[in-house]
């Protein structure tokens, strides 16, 4: 019999929060390593590589991601080597035809592209895209099956050991930036050889692909898809906007520092939705629309009590994080662009506020299969965001007004996604906020019951 402490550190909420934790701690140490590893418009390259690699998974994976969780939710075992085989296909062929395009827009358009700052993005992304294939596949079949040990495994390992060498090079190496990208392609291939060898990544089965499954992922993920482009550019069109501007990379690096440290307030975000998503798809699949209903009322207002409290926290310490995370040179206001990091976090501090509901919304939509609607959805956030941050940069030339226009997209996104669920499910909206206390009082209870347990 497994004792209380097993429970809960192997329950699914808890290994994907402390896998989101793991990752958030890695991933801000090394952002913060790299921001002063080198001058603030080298690190602008850095980011734009980031930034738009992170955009381009998002169509890559975007055509299956959500799809194969949903569909994997309540499959059979011969059903479910279909689908992972025609996942495994169509993220394959994906990959290489958005390669071969990276490639030639490079061999084309090389000066320019130079001249912008995204050489390193045309250069080696695409290679990256196929060494990080296995790893990404194992990813998604892991969390549709929630194994979340097994991702929180694979992710410390690649994110360790890519922090341990960003620490190193703080103190001894001083590589270029060539050569640090080139030292995450090793680990992202290490990291895909793993998961290969476990048999996580699913590729053994492309043979079972068929074109109905094919087609099944693929009629899902023609919405899927643009709707995670839509959502990576709720969060990467400020910084396009900004390199396009005359404000340059260094006004990139500036806003990166308090934009990054909105993740802070995504970690626990992440691991809700990622358990969220996989129940309420299985309830939507066996017909139980109360216990979709229930499951989003009660992952809804959990959130967003938490939110009140984490938001608090950035707002209050927004200068300390800046400091940590930046160093004392995105501390103040920066002479030629006019913009001060901690004002930027302390208003994004506003935004996560509204980040619970509108997430949950998007996430019930797809799971009661509505993906068009959630593309709608995200498609009026992303124009809403694209005018704001145009005004906000060529007409009052101000990075703080960007990420003011965040939260007006934001309130957009939760007023269209609540229309588009409420017609489907019918939703009691103060549910959402008696569900979420009730949650922290069942809680309460069953920590407050086993300590007399034990007494």
């Amino acid at each position: 019999m497994r004792t209380a402490y097993q429970k809960v550190t192997q329950e699914a909420n808890f290994l994907s929060l402390a896998g989101n934790i793991t990752i958030a701690f890695f991933g801000f140490a090394g952002f913060a390593l790299i921001a002063r590893s080198f001058p603030i418009e080298i690190f602008g390259q850095w980011v734009l590589y980031i930034s738009a690699g992170a955009f381009i998974e998002m169509f890559r994976f975007g055509i299956t991601n959500t799809a194969i969780i949903r569909y994997l939710s309540g499959v059979e075992h011969e059903e479910r080597l279909k689908f992972i085989g025609s996942n495994g296909f169509i993220g394959l062929v994906a990959t290489t035809v958005i390669a071969l395009v990276i490639w030639a827009c490079h061999f084309f358009f090389a000066v320019p592209i130079k001249n912008a700052g995204y050489e390193l993005f045309f250069v080696w992304y695409p290679l990256l895209a196929f060494i990080n294939l296995p790893y990404n596949n194992s990813l998604v079949i892991l969390q549709a099956d929630q194994q979340f040990g097994k991702i929180l495994f694979i992710k410390s390992f690649e994110s360790g050991i890519f922090f341990l060498i960003l620490l190193f090079n703080y103190f001894f190496l001083k590589m270029t930036l060539v050569q640090l990208v080139v030292v995450q392609l090793i680990i992202n291939l290490i990291s895909s050889l793993i998961c290969t060898v476990k048999g996580w990544d699913g590729l053994r089965y492309l043979r079972h692909a068929t074109r109905r499954t094919n087609k099944v992922l693929l009629d899902f993920g023609k919405y899927t898809t643009f709707t995670l482009i839509g959502s990576n550019l709720l969060r990467s069109a400020d910084t396009l906007i900004i390199s396009l501007s005359p404000l340059g990379t260094a006004a990139v690096a500036l806003y990166s520092i308090p934009m990054k440290l909105t993740e802070l307030q995504q970690i626990p975000l992440r691991s809700f939705v990622a358990t969220a998503f996989p129940k309420m798809s299985k309830a939507s699949v066996q017909g139980k629309i109360e216990e979709v209903k229930n499951l989003f009322y009660t992952y809804s207002g959990a959130m967003s009590y938490l939110f009140v409290f984490i938001c608090i926290i950035t707002f209050v310490f927004a200068e300390y994080f800046v400091l940590i995370l930046g160093g004392a040179q995105y501390v103040g206001t920066d002479p030629a662009t006019g913009a001060n990091p901690v004002t930027i976090m302390r208003v994004f501090s506003i935004y996560g506020l509204l980040l619970p509901i509108d997430r949950m919304t998007g996430i019930g939509l797809d799971s009661i299969n509505k993906p068009g609607k959630n593309l709608i959805k995200v498609g009026l956030m992303v124009i809403a965001n694209v005018i704001g941050d145009l005004i906000a940069i060529f007409i009052f030339k101000s990075l703080l007004m960007v990420a003011i226009a965040s939260i007006l997209f934001t309130v957009v996104g939760i007023l269209v996604g609540f229309y588009f669920l409420d017609k489907e499910l019918h939703l009691k909206h103060r549910k959402v906020f008696s569900a979420g206390l009730k949650f922290y009082e069942d809680m309460y209870n069953k920590i407050k019951a086993h300590k007399s347990k034990t007494i």
